[in-house]
C-alpha cells in the first residue's frame, strides 16, 4: 500500500475471516495487523451493498433486504389507492424488485427458510399491487404479474450468468470456472459442447459454488446426463 501511496484507516477497515471454526481461526478474530494497523475482525463485512459473513450463510444479507422491503412496502400500501396499476408497479419494481435481484446469483444453494423470507417479501409485493386478500392464494396472481417466484428467479440469473460466461459476454474469471467436457474416445457428442460437473468433497461449501451449482442447475433445465451438460 505504502508503494502506492495509500495509507490504511483502521477505523474504516473490516476484516472477514471466512472458513471453518477452528483455534487458528479464534485465534485471528481478536485483532490483525495489517501495514501496521490493528484490525479487529467482523462477524459480517458490506461488499458492493452485499452482507457477508464467516459461514457465506448470507442471513444477515437477506434479513437487511426484507427490513428495507418492507419498509418501502408500508409506505407504498399507503399511496396504493392514488395509483394506477402501472405507476404502482413502476414503484415496487424500483424500490422491492431491484433488491430482490441484486447480486441474487449469490444466494444459489441458500437454505429454503431464507429463500422463503425474500418469498414473503414478494408475495407481499403483489397482494399489494393487485389488492388481493391476504388468505387468497398467491400463485396464480404471481402467474398473472408474470413474476418468477424467488428461487426460479435465482435459477435464472445463475443460467444467464453461464450462457455469457460461454460466449464471452461475462468476465475471464467467471468463464475459466467453467470445463469442456472431452472424451478420449470418438463419440457424436465430443463437439456438443458439453460441460463437466466438478466433484465436489463437501455439499455444504462445494455445492454452493459456481463452477457447480450453475452446472448442476442447467442440467435439472436441460433433463442432459448427470455428468454433462449441453449448452
Amino acid at each position: 500500500m505504502t508503494s502506492n501511496f495509500l495509507l490504511l484507516n483502521s477505523e474504516k477497515t473490516e476484516v472477514l475471516i471466512i472458513g471453518p471454526k477452528t483455534s487458528a481461526c479464534n485465534n485471528l478474530q481478536h485483532c490483525l495487523i495489517l501495514d501496521g494497523c490493528s484490525v479487529n475482525s467482523s462477524s459480517s463485512v458490506r461488499n458492493l451493498g452485499v452482507l457477508f459473513d464467516g459461514n457465506l450463510s448470507f442471513e444477515n444479507h437477506i434479513s437487511s433486504i426484507c427490513k428495507t422491503a418492507f419498509f418501502h412496502l408500508k409506505n407504498i400500501s399507503k399511496l396504493r389507492p392514488m395509483l394506477s396499476m402501472s405507476n404502482a408497479e413502476t414503484l415496487i419494481h424500483a424500490f422491492m424488485t431491484s433488491r430482490l435481484d441484486y447480486c441474487n446469483a449469490l444466494l444459489g444453494g441458500c437454505s429454503a427458510r431464507l429463500i422463503n423470507k425474500l418469498q414473503l417479501v414478494q408475495n407481499a409485493a403483489a397482494r399489494v399491487l393487485t389488492r388481493t386478500k391476504k388468505y387468497d392464494h398467491i400463485s396464480p396472481v404471481l402467474s398473472t404479474l408474470h413474476w418468477l417466484p424467488i428461487k426460479h428467479r435465482i435459477d435464472f440469473k445463475i443460467l444467464l450468468i453461464t450462457y455469457k460466461a460461454l460466449n464471452g459476454l461475462a468476465p475471464q474469471y467467471l468463464s475459466e470456472l467453467l470445463s469442456h467436457y472431452s472424451s478420449s474416445h470418438p463419440l457424436r457428442s465430443q463437439n456438443s459442447g458439453n460441460l463437466i460437473i466438478p466433484r465436489i468433497s463437501k455439499s455444504t461449501a462445494g455445492g454452493r459454488s459456481f463452477s457447480y451449482l450453475t452446472l448442476e442447475q442447467s442440467t435439472l433445465q436441460c433433463s442432459g446426463r448427470r455428468h454433462t451438460l449441453s449448452v
